[in-house]
């Protein structure tokens, strides 16, 4: 693999800071947040100093019963080629459930959710991987997730699953060790064990990243300082193989530069601190009968991750086997970052609704699953709040404001949640 070296996730708000920082040979860029016509200057000038950019994707979803979306494909291989990158990365998750595979609604869950480590998820994996990598113009590396639940009946270990993922696709891997940790404190695994199995040659770069712990739960958070558990993972990891890249990311609650360079500092510590390149035989894959058919294993997974979907953000009850202390955290969980986004995508809503934001945004998720990307997801929560009496809502200026997103000549499902919606209140 090409060596990378020390980097940092690129995000708008420290994108000056990121600029005048020392040392950084490479940063990463969440690919659905930059458009090919129109790159942020701030990369542009990364880019014309020789530091290179590797676009990360978060909602292809190949972890799921589906095969992966071609216009979404087209997308983040348009990415790769505006910002000259020499990989692209994306997650081993599902992020969606439902539609045609399952004569049922389809439901988006907005985050990236655990795929179970069973005979037919890794099928459809594999099968989707490949469906990716001929579509990307340049290598494909896939993450481990951080999880806050468990599927029953797993079959394999997580180090087993990403093996036989590369040793069948050939598909790079991207090491989160903050995730290594979070599953951990959730779930009880161990992360020198998912080391020792992983075909450690696959590797193409390192996540670094903190989180917070809140009633015995790890909360892989993207905005705290990293903490000492993980850069001793880190360090494990490093013992083992000299990996061609490590990157802090951070996503919210952004500190001082110099706090972000003294993180970063830590990081490389550990990192020159690594010692040898292990070349001692690891655990093979376990036994498995060959490749096969992913068609029916398509039908399986995708009815089982459709129910367990639907439990998280519709109230439905929950599938068998699974923790429902666990399943109820990842539940808020995931309409605390609807809300998050939302306000992000549309920052007037918690400017209108003040203190009340929160609390109707929590009501509006438990009745209306997310069933479009966040932009979607605001005007429904907009709507939710004209169509209802909630006190406290100032309904001409949430009017006005939906009138100007919905368009002059709104068409389709839109169209007619516009007619609805206005008939009743004009």
């Amino acid at each position: 693999m090409r060596r990378l070296g020390t980097g940092i996730g690129w995000r708008p708000e420290i994108a000056d800071a990121v600029e005048r920082m020392p040392g950084i040979e490479w940063v990463e860029v969440v690919a659905e947040n930059v458009c090919p016509g129109h790159l942020p200057e701030s990369l542009g000038r990364l880019r014309e100093r020789g530091v290179t950019v590797v676009p990360h994707g978060v909602s292809l979803g190949l972890g799921g019963a589906e095969r992966p979306d071609a216009g979404r494909l087209a997308a983040l291989a348009e990415r790769v080629e505006a910002l000259g990158s020499p990989l692209v990365t994306e997650h081993i998750a599902f992020v969606r459930a439902g539609g045609a595979l399952t004569a049922s609604p389809r439901l988006e869950a907005g985050h990236l959710l655990p795929v179970p480590r069973t005979r037919d998820a890794l099928d459809v994996l594999c099968e989707n991987v490949r469906i990716a990598q001929d579509a990307l113009p340049v290598p494909l590396a896939v993450e481990n997730i951080a999880a806050l639940f468990s599927w029953p009946g797993e079959e394999l270990t997580e180090g087993q699953f990403l093996y036989e993922l590369a040793e069948r696709t050939g598909v790079r891997l991207l090491v989160d060790v903050a995730n290594l940790h979070t599953n951990h404190v959730n779930r009880g695994e161990d992360p020198a064990r998912a080391l020792g199995e992983l075909p450690l040659e696959a590797i193409a770069y390192v996540h670094v990243a903190g989180g917070v712990e809140r009633d015995g739960v790890w909360h892989d958070s993207h905005a705290h300082p990293v903490p000492d558990a993980v850069l001793d993972i880190l360090a494990d990891l490093v013992a083992r193989v000299a990996p061609p890249g490590v990157l802090l990311e951070r996503d919210e609650n952004f500190p001082e530069p110099r706090e972000l360079e003294r993180e970063l500092a830590r990081i490389g510590k550990v990192v020159e601190g690594g010692g040898r390149v292990d070349s001692a035989a690891r655990p093979g894959p376990s036994a498995r009968a060959g490749d096969a058919d992913a068609g029916e294993a398509r039908q399986r997974l995708g009815v089982a991750q459709a129910a367990v979907l639907s439990s998280l953000v519709a109230g439905t009850p929950l599938p068998e086997g699974f923790d429902r202390t666990r399943m109820g955290v990842q539940a808020r969980a995931l309409a605390s970052k609807r809300a998050d986004v939302v306000a992000k995508v549309a920052p007037e809503l918690p400017v209108m609704l003040g203190a009340s934001y929160r609390e109707a945004f929590a009501e509006y998720a438990r009745e209306r699953p997310m069933r479009g990307g966040y932009r979607w997801d605001a005007l429904d929560f907009a709507g939710f709040l004209l169509e209802g009496e909630r006190a406290g809502v100032p309904r001409r200026e949430l009017r006005e404001w939906w009138r100007d997103r919905s368009g002059p000549a709104p068409r389709g499902r839109m169209a007619r949640a516009a007619r609805r919606v206005l008939s009743r209140r004009t």
